[in-house]
């Protein structure tokens, strides 16, 4: 029997057996790791309520064979307890934990950064820092980078002329010359680009003087820019209640 304790966010639950969860968690030192909480849908279960998604925990688990066994839960902040009274930031809350299950695709490899990433938006949404959609975008925006997908805002993301560009690619990778265009590329307004740089840069004094109109259309950018990059779309994302 080999004991490890880590750092984790809960992505999601399943239902095992009768009693039992499967845990889907993010830690911070073992990257995207399973886990099973034997008994956790019993009434008297000693977890409690310390394993629903969004929960931030301190957590021990023993290797097994095909998955990995809670021993011992202590809660450092249950964000997904804090912001379930709110559709809108709860539904951007189930968006990032799935982004993060989805950019951490391989099992035990360390994913810090995201797991940072996961962990500081979670906690922003709680306190409600932001304006709660410039929020998921500036989560999806980093995780593409963090990926290696990071979308070009200023200079051509083909030829590397400066810009700003009137173009913006999912193919080419974000913002495109006039020479480089490929086809159906999208022509966004240069305050929207500008807004995208500014979520990802962190700009957050800017960002939130933005205008509507151009939230909007970073926000469709960002989400059709994912789908492209992760192949097929998040089950959570239509789900979002924009403001």
């Amino acid at each position: 029997m080999s004991l490890y304790r880590d750092e984790a966010i809960v992505l999601r639950t399943q239902k095992l057996g009768e009693a039992d969860r499967i845990i889907t968690m993010l830690t911070r030192e073992h990257g995207r790791i399973r886990g099973v909480a034997k008994g956790v849908r019993r009434t008297m279960s000693k977890f409690g309520a310390r394993l629903e998604p969004g929960s931030h925990v301190d957590i021990q688990m023993y290797t097994g064979k095909t998955f990995d066994t809670i021993t011992q839960v202590e809660a450092v902040m249950n964000y997904g307890e804090m912001i379930s009274h709110d559709y809108q930031r709860w539904t951007i809350a189930s968006a990032i934990l799935e982004t993060a299950e989805r950019f951490t695709a391989q099992e035990y490899e360390p994913a810090l950064q995201e797991f940072q990433l996961v962990v500081g938006g979670m906690k922003a949404l709680a306190e409600n820092r932001y304006d709660s959609s410039l929020i998921l975008d500036a989560f999806l925006l980093r995780s593409l980078a963090i990926g290696g997908y990071a979308p070009s805002m200023t200079h051509c993301s083909r030829c590397e002329k400066p810009g700003p560009h009137r173009y913006f690619s999912l193919v080419g990778g974000g913002s495109v010359c006039m020479d480089c265009r490929p086809s159906a590329s999208a022509t966004p307004a240069p305050e929207t680009l500008e807004l995208m740089g500014d979520l990802i840069s962190g700009n957050w004094d800017r960002a939130n003087t933005s205008d509507l109109r151009f939230r909007r259309e970073a926000s469709g950018l960002v989400a059709a820019y994912l789908q492209w990059h992760l192949e097929r779309g998040l089950r959570s994302l239509p789900m979002v209640e924009r403001a």
